[in-house]
């Protein structure tokens, strides 16, 4: 894969053969700021898990003690003191019957997380084809379907993200901004770190968090020592 000279700079200050406690892998992405831009700080965790198998998948939701420093879109599919709440929370489109029509007619998809009452869910499963693909569907499992929706809202304004593996085994999330101080990158990734680790499932043998790497988003990576992480 062909690489830019900023990023070829860059990786000239990883050591690839080490691996790095987590404050010395946070202080030197802060070396390497140019200040072109805002970059997004990920946490790539592989893990020790089968995939494909069912009972050895991983989902969760965690709220960021310093956010995560993503603005995000909500849509709210509700009624009532529901929507009141919701609109008081921060969601930028709050609605029911109406915004399942505009997505069904207009393929309308200008938001990045839908939150759902079970009350709504009847009219909001027939968008199915529409935002399961794009992981926009709302679940129980992270947080999405409430009956709380202010809460889940503002918590989600807040900084909740949620994590889950891939086909690899793979789990890839954010959890902060290149402009977060050290001290706040650290403790977003341990938090994440520990809720990853909380959710390993019981069927899942040998090592569960086999590498673990954090990166900016235009910047290489630096791979972590897992034993040092807790």
């Amino acid at each position: 894969m062909m690489r830019s000279k900023r990023y070829a700079e860059r990786a000239k200050l990883v050591d690839r053969t080490k691996e790095y406690k987590l404050d010395e892998a946070v202080a030197a992405i802060k070396k390497i700021s140019d200040n072109k831009f805002d970059e997004s700080i990920t946490l790539d965790i592989q893990l020790g898990l089968r995939p494909g198998q069912s009972n050895e998948m991983i989902r969760g939701t965690v709220s960021l003690a310093h956010g995560s420093g993503k603005k995000v879109n909500i849509l709210c599919f509700c009624k009532g003191d529901a929507a009141r709440e919701a609109k008081e929370a921060g969601a930028e489109f709050v609605g029911a019957e109406e915004l399942v029509e505009k997505i069904q007619k207009e393929n309308w998809l200008g938001f990045d997380i839908v939150v759902s009452h079970p009350d709504m869910m009847r009219e909001v499963s027939k968008l199915g084809r529409v935002l399961g693909p794009r992981g926009l569907m709302p679940s129980p499992k992270n947080g999405t379907v409430t009956p709380n929706v202010g809460k889940a809202v503002a918590e989600l304004k807040a900084g909740r993200v949620e994590f889950k593996n891939d086909k690899t085994s793979g789990v890839h999330v954010m959890c902060g901004k290149l402009s977060f101080s050290e001290k706040a990158l650290i403790e977003n990734a341990r938090m994440l770190l520990r809720a990853v680790r909380d959710a390993r499932p019981s069927a899942a043998k040998g090592d569960y968090m086999k590498r673990v790497t954090i990166a900016p988003s235009q910047g290489p990576g630096f791979r972590l020592a897992v034993g040092s992480l807790g």
